[in-house]
């Protein structure tokens, strides 16, 4: 597949981020949120085809040992074709000798499995709705 990526925040749709968001079941917010969350992140990654953006993940990170992935989504259509992938192994390559955490969605953990990522034993998280967390299956 021809695919384009994009590694800054220009020219983005938001409303799309957010649609892309729903779309897949994972968790989102109003444009503008998106727009803020992207912009100060460390790394941002856009997949297109064409000019149709399929794809998209960011990272964030103190630039020297600890980063975050987070909102790595592609749409149906065009998952299992490595759109994910490429996405993840960018991110991945731009925050060198940096530890990289992330929580995926419920189900999506064989995909992180391949890039080497593994389940930790001492993860914890303080959410904000605690009680939908715990019905989508992120917590105990």
């Amino acid at each position: 597949m021809d695919l384009r990526l994009q590694f800054d925040t220009s020219d983005i749709e938001w409303e799309l981020v957010a649609a892309i968001l729903k779309e897949i079941g994972m968790a989102y917010h109003l444009a503008a949120l998106h727009k803020r969350a992207f912009e100060n992140s460390w790394v941002v990654v856009f997949a297109f085809k064409e000019t149709q953006m399929i794809g998209f993940g960011r990272a964030i990170s103190d630039g020297v040992y600890q980063a975050a992935l987070y909102d790595v989504a592609v749409l149906p259509d065009y998952q299992g074709l490595g759109v994910g992938k490429r996405i993840v192994e960018n991110i991945v390559s731009r925050c060198p000798g940096c530890n990289l955490m992330l929580y995926a969605a419920p189900g999506k953990d064989k995909f992180y499995e391949k890039f080497d990522f593994r389940r930790m034993l001492t993860g914890m998280a303080l959410f904000t709705n605690a009680q939908k967390m715990r019905e989508r299956g992120f917590t105990e």
